[in-house]
């Protein structure tokens, strides 16, 4: 069972950005802007939940194979990072406060591909 390289290349790149975004949000001028514009806590908070879920898609690009669930389990997990991180990083450096409105939509997404895993589990599934 070969991991999709679309996936997988994805998937590192999510883990990378992870690094990348903490790491500008604890240091310099990101860091500075955040803490001057009063969110830092919103950007500690889309790394706090993007790094950890980096280390699922990885997970679920290496294990997922052709079993539709932890496929799907992967695409909610990359929407759910994009909508729920993306929309906090957006919020948190422009100010923005409207894009909140998106980070629910993500939070669902996470919550919906933690599901799929679970039910993945259920049964015996086609490799």
């Amino acid at each position: 069972m070969q991991p999709d390289p679309l996936r997988l290349r994805i998937s590192a790149l999510m883990g990378f950005l992870s690094i990348v975004l903490g790491a500008s949000g604890a240091h310099g001028p990101v860091h500075d802007k955040l803490v001057g514009i009063g969110k830092i806590a919103n950007w500690e908070t889309a790394v706090q939940y993007h790094l950890p879920h980096a280390v699922v898609l990885l997970l679920l690009a290496l294990l997922a194979g052709t079993r539709p669930l932890m496929i799907w389990a992967w695409r909610l997990f990359f929407a759910g990072i994009l909508l729920f991180s993306g929309s906090l990083y957006l919020l948190a450096y422009t100010g923005i406060t409207k894009l909140g409105a998106i980070t629910p939509f993500g939070g669902l997404s996470l919550m919906t591909g933690w599901v799929l895993i679970a039910m993945s589990a259920k049964g015996k599934q086609p490799a």
